[in-house]
């Protein structure tokens, strides 16, 4: 047996505990694949569900202050809130099919359907963005009369609405992409009110109206970025990269050192939807410790070991002997 650091990958609970994983057969796998976890944005469903009511409000409170002050740069804000309400109602509608079990045919679900809810968000604020650019260079040839008087108390009212639903969602942006959706937008429509208030403020002390289009303008180039790290980030998860922070060296480096592991191949590690990332590989076992020790113990190690030091729960297995792997078509990384 190859020397190694055998407390490299000392687990919480050892094989044979009460605690440690199940192994229904001999191909590793250990658990249903049929994955009902909850996903992380149905954790955070009624944090959404506060949002969505918040942001409603205010985008008819801004839509009423835009008719009223004749504010390109205020009916943008009420637009943008009003696409913030849009994503959050595609999240929260995603979350719930999520939750409908697996089948033959569709053995993951419908996990997937939040990442195509957050693809269409990434999708709607882009084309938000360009309308309201052309919107506001039109309006420089031909810049209206602006009141500022309620063009300012509809974008003081809609960035303390933006500031209470962004502590709200908080939280849940680091675990899920739609909550990390709908978070950024309310984060760039807080900071599209402040550009409101600012040009009002203007308006409201010296008259200058051009400042309506050029807030608008401001808006629009706030939400670009968001819109593109959004979709940046589905596409990593619709081509199956790497779940973010997760090193897959380490963890073969981590399998290699459970006692009677050989060799650890054919590695993928993915992700299905936001919080539930997925691992697979082949393991190879050496000949001596196959015919002296029971590998269903080397099988609970190896998942104990994903699980505990990587949060890998749902993870595939194939366990092969070393005499095995010689005789097969080769291995690949």
């Amino acid at each position: 047996m190859t020397e190694r650091d055998d407390q490299y990958c000392e687990t919480e609970f050892s094989a044979g505990h009460p605690d440690a994983p199940a192994h229904e057969d001999e191909g590793g796998g250990g658990h249903d694949h049929g994955v009902s976890a909850q996903t992380a944005t149905g954790k955070h469903r009624k944090r959404l569900i506060v949002v969505l009511v918040i942001t409603l409000v205010v985008f008819v409170a801004q839509v009423v202050g835009a008719l009223i002050s004749n504010s390109l740069a205020l009916l943008a804000d009420a637009g943008h809130m009003l696409t913030d309400a849009t994503g959050v109602f595609i999240a929260l509608i995603a979350s719930l099919i999520a939750t409908l079990p697996a089948t033959s045919k569709r053995t993951f679900g419908f996990l997937r359907v939040e990442v195509l809810a957050a693809l269409i968000n990434g999708i709607v604020l882009g084309v938000i963005a360009v309308v309201i650019f052309v919107q506001a260079i039109a309006r420089f040839g031909d810049a209206p009369e602006v009141h500022a008087g309620p063009m300012l108390i509809a974008a003081i009212l809609g960035g303390l609405a933006n500031l209470v639903s962004l502590l709200i969602l908080q939280r849940g942006q680091k675990e899920s992409l739609n909550v990390r959706g709908a978070y950024l937008e309310v984060l760039g429509d807080l900071l599209g009110s402040v550009a409101v208030v600012i040009a009002g403020l203007i308006i409201l002390f010296t008259g200058w109206t051009p400042i309506d289009p050029i807030a608008s303008i401001a808006i629009a180039l706030l939400i670009l970025p968001r819109a593109y790290s959004l979709l940046k980030d589905v596409v990593a998860v619709l081509l199956e990269a790497t779940p973010k922070g997760l090193d897959v060296e380490e963890v073969r480096a981590h399998m290699l050192a459970v006692p009677g592991v050989a060799a650890v191949h054919d590695v993928h590690a993915w992700t299905i939807t936001s919080g539930v990332p997925a691992f697979s590989a082949h393991v190879t076992i050496e000949d001596g410790v196959w015919s002296e020790r029971d590998y269903h113990e080397v099988l609970d190690e190896l998942k104990a070991c994903l699980i505990t030091h990587f949060d890998l729960d749902h993870s595939t297995l194939q366990l092969e002997p070393e005499s095995h792997a010689v005789k097969g078509i080769g291995l690949h990384e």
